[in-house]
């Protein structure tokens, strides 16, 4: 399939990527993931391996999209957690030891 990653054409394929990314250890993921074989890869760290180009030069969003072409299973950005706050019933309960209402 061909595709443009950083204003450059690329042909890929699902099988070479495959093997790109084989014996590449995955570094943490912090962003947007692609899962290729049984491990999930960071985005920019799969467009750096296939197109041998600086992470800096290309979106996440340009790498997402020619994978999601050739069939690769995408993940976007885990939402944060929001933190729960206790109300000042619930909190002054905590805090003598009683269950809160």
């Amino acid at each position: 399939m061909r595709c443009v990653i950083a204003r450059f054409p690329f042909d890929l394929f699902k099988h070479e990527v495959e093997a790109s990314m084989k014996g590449i250890k995955p570094e943490p993921v912090t962003g947007e993931s692609v899962i290729i074989g049984r491990r999930v890869y960071p985005v920019k760290q799969v467009g750096e391996v296939i197109t041998r180009q600086d992470r800096r030069d290309f979106s996440a969003a340009e790498v997402t999209r020619a994978l999601g072409r050739l069939g690769f299973t995408c993940r976007p950005v885990a939402a944060p957690a929001v933190p729960v706050v206790p109300s000042p019933l619930e909190a002054a309960s905590a805090e003598l030891g009683v269950p809160g209402a």
